[in-house]
């Protein structure tokens, strides 16, 4: 499995660096083009990372002007973050990139394997969140 996240962002990271957009970047615009209106804290936990890791992508998003910021309608203190026209298409452009890659993986594989390994990777993304480390072991 780590072998092959390892290789997947390894050819990912070049393309859409060219572009302008880190892997961990493109994380951030992908899931705020799925969920519009997520907090720092709200994206923090959907791309698995801390608040604290969160905000200085946040800003380098709102400097280059992919993303803003908007007062939530009800809680003034409640900033939501949404995509900019430019983070739309740079999210698009990123977003081909990454069905390039896919359609790689497809055809390298044909399409029965492709399916196959679609519906294993569910059922991995459908267990990781009841899985618990073992205890420290230093302690």
């Amino acid at each position: 499995m780590r072998r092959a996240d390892l290789a997947v962002l390894a050819a990912k990271e070049p393309p859409l660096r060219k572009i302008g957009v880190s892997g961990s970047l493109y994380a951030l615009l992908a899931n705020l083009g799925v969920t519009p209106g997520l907090t720092g804290a709200e994206l923090a936990r959907v791309v698995g990372v801390t608040p604290q890791a969160i905000t200085p992508l946040v800003v380098k998003l709102v400097e280059r002007g992919l993303i803003e910021r908007r007062t939530h309608p009800r809680h003034a203190n409640i900033q939501e973050l949404h995509l900019t026209d430019s983070g739309r298409r740079e999210t698009a452009r990123a977003d081909r990139l990454m069905l390039h890659l896919d359609n790689h993986i497809r055809d390298s594989l044909g399409d029965e394997d492709y399916q196959r390994l679609r519906v294993l990777l569910d059922v991995v993304i459908k267990t990781m969140p009841s899985w618990v480390p073992p205890p420290d072991e230093s302690s």
